[in-house]
């Protein structure tokens, strides 16, 4: 029996493991206690499916999803179009996240350290870069996996010392519901773990880490544990973070800010409580700095055609594109970016239902996938987590556009 090893699952629980993440976990427990855990659960089973379907792709097809869109769509204005639109929603889009995961980043060292704001967002891109610019796979997953591991010991210590009742937990966990004025928080947790551009990354990222196409059997197997693993992994950090901010039960959502926080947790934590807070939200801001960028160069890359070599000079146009638009607003436009945030909101409105249906697509193409197609119940499950992404897609744009409140 072969031992598991961390893959590019890892890559994917780092990825919607950001500020905005833990930010919108702390409002829910400030907000609404353990009530929407089941909100938890539930983006968590959808992302496992779909990034388990992403990843088959990319081992069976031996291509990242861009290219297997590519080759699926033959209408040649149909797929000009949407690959078009893939390459420009995630390039702005994830250069206007980026911007959110370096400012998260540098308000949990300002919590340890103090220094300025702009001097922090530096530091934290340059790290980045670093990291991106080694051009080596097993480089980034390995510092990915560590950073992982030290935001998974914080927030589940934290979780743990406030220890919510056994019954009050169970219930949130299994009981769907939605308090007054709690959709659009349901919403949020559930849109924070559903992203696409993590379809992307995770379909490319599979062939650096499973590159024999001869034993597809074994790869898929090997692979499917990484993701249900380290997706279930992000899900619990998730999850921690709710219970870790359901003490601030009955001071509103707005309480929820990092400082806050950090505060009161000090009857339970001490004077430990902003350190613990402040490594948190650092881990959490800079594996999704790292993953973002990736992301979004292996998906605006393989819509160009331009390939996913790491060390190739357009790969790393394409991240440093999103790596430097992220630095630089974030050092000259401060602590309150909201519009960019919006328009981040508005691009994942657009993209969010449209890939998982080209996932879908490519996926039951058996010149793609072969004897390894989605059978019928996979795509049953697909095709009711695409309604329901359609649903919350539907709401978030009517919220940018300030149709619901």
């Amino acid at each position: 029996m072969r031992r598991f090893r961390a893959g590019p699952g890892f890559l994917v629980a780092a990825a919607f493991i950001g500020p905005g993440t833990i930010v919108t976990a702390s409002r829910a427990g400030a907000g609404y206690g353990t009530t929407l855990l089941w909100a938890v659960l539930f983006s968590v089973v959808t992302t496992a499916i779909l990034q388990d379907m992403a990843a088959r792709v990319g081992l069976v097809g031996r291509r990242g999803l861009a290219e297997a869109i590519r080759d699926s769509l033959a209408n040649p204005l149909v797929r000009a179009g949407a690959l078009g639109l893939i390459a420009l929603s995630i390039l702005i889009g994830n250069a206007a996240f980026q911007t959110g995961n370096l400012l998260g980043a540098s308000l949990g060292l300002s919590l340890l350290t103090g220094l300025p704001q702009g001097l922090l967002v530096a530091i934290v891109g340059g790290v980045a870069g670093a990291l991106l610019m080694s051009g080596t796979y097993k480089t980034i997953q390995n510092a990915l996996v560590g950073l992982v591991g030290l935001m998974s010991v914080v927030f589940f210590l934290v979780a743990v010392l406030t220890a919510p009742a056994l019954g009050d937990l169970l219930s949130g966990l299994f009981v769907p519901r939605v308090p007054p004025g709690g959709l659009l928080t349901v919403l949020a947790l559930i849109g924070t773990t559903v992203i696409p551009y993590n379809l992307f990354l995770h379909a490319s990222a599979v062939l650096e880490r499973w590159p024999d196409a001869d034993r597809n059997e074994d790869n898929i197997r090997e692979c499917r544990q990484d993701t249900l693993f380290s997706v279930a992994l992000g899900g619990l950090i998730t999850a921690a973070v709710v219970i870790a901010a359901s003490p601030l039960l009955g001071q509103g959502a707005d309480a929820a800010d990092a400082a806050t926080v950090a505060a009161r947790l000090e009857p339970l934590l001490g004077r430990a409580a902003p350190v613990f807070f402040g490594i948190g939200l650092f881990s959490a801001g800079v594996t999704s700095a790292i993953t973002a960028p990736l992301a979004a160069a292996y998906a605006a890359g393989g819509a160009l055609g331009w390939g996913s070599d790491l060390k190739s000079p357009r790969f790393r146009l394409l991240w440093g594109f999103v790596l430097l638009t992220g630095m630089f607003c974030g050092i000259f436009l401060g602590a309150s970016p909201y519009q960019i945030i919006l328009l981040a909101q508005a691009g994942n409105a657009v993209l969010l239902p449209l890939t998982p249906v080209l996932l879908l697509i490519v996926a039951n193409r058996s010149g793609i996938m072969g004897k390894y197609r989605n059978s019928r119940p996979a795509n049953v499950i697909g095709a009711c987590v695409v309604l329901v992404i359609f649903g919350l897609a539907t709401v978030q744009m009517a919220r940018v556009l300030g149709l619901a409140g």
